[in-house]
């Protein structure tokens, strides 16, 4: 989806746990397998992101080994390039 140009939200980055909490609660609407709008809400891209090129492999809910996130919220296989807005270490 992403290789094809999927439009995502990477902004705004949540500057403190209130604007993370805000986009988990989106995430807790959007149906479990509704892939692509959680792909959207959460602001994928499929490359390292920003000045200090962020990516998932660095992410504390990255599970290695799966190629996974593991945030409750999401639950989406990943790659290690890849990153969200939710982004955290």
């Amino acid at each position: 989806m992403m290789a094809e140009g999927l439009k995502t939200l990477t902004e705004p980055f949540p500057e403190d746990n209130h604007q993370f909490e805000l986009v988990l609660r989106e995430l807790r609407d959007i149906d479990d397998n509704d892939l692509e709008q959680k792909l959207v809400v959460s602001g994928f891209v499929d490359k390292p992101y920003g000045e200090e090129e962020q990516r998932c492999l660095e992410c504390m809910y990255y599970l290695v080994h799966r190629k996974w996130c593991d945030l409750p919220e999401l639950a989406v296989p990943v790659e290690a390039e890849w990153w969200c807005r939710l982004w955290r270490i």
